[in-house]
């Protein structure tokens, strides 16, 4: 069987999450789309899909082999369009990847207004709190807060973020406002973490210092920790981006700024090849003049 047209119809069956979907828009048989996976589960000796009567869900393997066929597929395309002149033009799939929150912010708003003016092109959006390698999961661009390591990737500057330490006005009228970062070892700290070991915050423009905190409430999620100070509950510590809505609102205060460490970096990243397509091109040039700021 034709190996390119049999990743087509896995990527579709994927996406589908169906095998008679991706039939049907596909416009071929559902046997062909079963022997199209089969097929491929034979070549690479692995089992794409676990099966049942309801629900057809990819295995660890299929997974990483669909986000493989993904970036085979659209190199094939962006081949095709660069030797047939069309390569200026922006279309394809862009995939763009940033922190959760940022992105929801941020990058969404970016992405679907980059949609709405080049109608060719086609974008998923990625976001994790963890930092993913581009090249192995198939991602044109990443929005990447802190600083980076040595690396082959095309990074531009766009701006900074804080880390800050804030809690609600109602907090600080029953507690009183720390002055110094020794001063949080007596107040009610959140933590924004998954366990439940002592807790560093570091302050100083070398963070070297950090007072020895012991937490009465660990979340690993910032939405959670954040929402928990918003309360008056206790003190968290977050990206300035993070709170900003909540402080412009007046239900959360910055304290301890002239403590702060130095600002973090936001950058936006790309691989680097022998060519980088028109849609990452004009997608990184919009990014970047969208997300300049602080």
């Amino acid at each position: 069987m034709d190996r390119l047209q049999c990743m087509k119809v896995l990527v579709k069956v994927a996406d589908a999450g169906s095998f008679a979907d991706a039939a049907r828009q596909l416009h071929i048989s559902p046997p062909v789309v079963t022997r199209a996976v089969a097929f491929l589960e034979e070549v690479t000796g692995a089992r794409l899909f676990l099966r049942s009567t309801r629900s057809v869900k990819l295995t660890a393997q299929g997974r990483h082999y669909v986000e493989d066929c993904r970036r085979i597929l659209s190199d094939i395309d962006e081949a095709e369009a660069s030797a047939g002149g069309s390569y200026a033009t922006p279309s394809g799939m862009l995939t763009v990847t940033a922190p959760v929150l940022f992105g929801q912010y941020y990058v969404m708003p970016i992405v679907t207004a980059f949609l709405a003016l080049h109608p060719a092109v086609t974008g998923r959006v990625l976001l994790f709190d963890r930092i993913v390698n581009l090249v192995e999961e198939g991602i044109d661009v990443a929005v990447r807060i802190g600083r980076l390591p040595d690396s082959s990737y095309n990074a531009t500057k766009v701006g900074t973020v804080r880390r800050v330490v804030c809690g609600a006005p109602s907090y600080f009228e029953r507690n009183g406002v720390p002055q110094t970062p020794a001063d949080l070892v007596g107040h009610t700290i959140i933590a924004n973490t998954g366990s439940s070991a002592r807790l560093d915050w570091h302050f100083g423009l070398e963070g070297k210092f950090s007072p020895a905190l012991h937490p009465r409430l660990f979340c690993n999620s910032v939405e959670a920790s954040i929402s928990a100070a918003s309360s008056g509950w206790g003190l968290a510590r977050a990206l300035s981006y993070q709170v900003a809505k909540p402080i412009a609102e007046d239900r959360l205060r910055i304290i301890l700024e002239d403590f702060e460490e130095e600002p973090l970096p936001i950058h936006v990243v790309h691989p680097e090849g022998r060519h980088v397509s028109a849609k990452t091109r004009a997608f990184v040039d919009f990014a970047v003049e969208q997300l300049r700021f602080r």
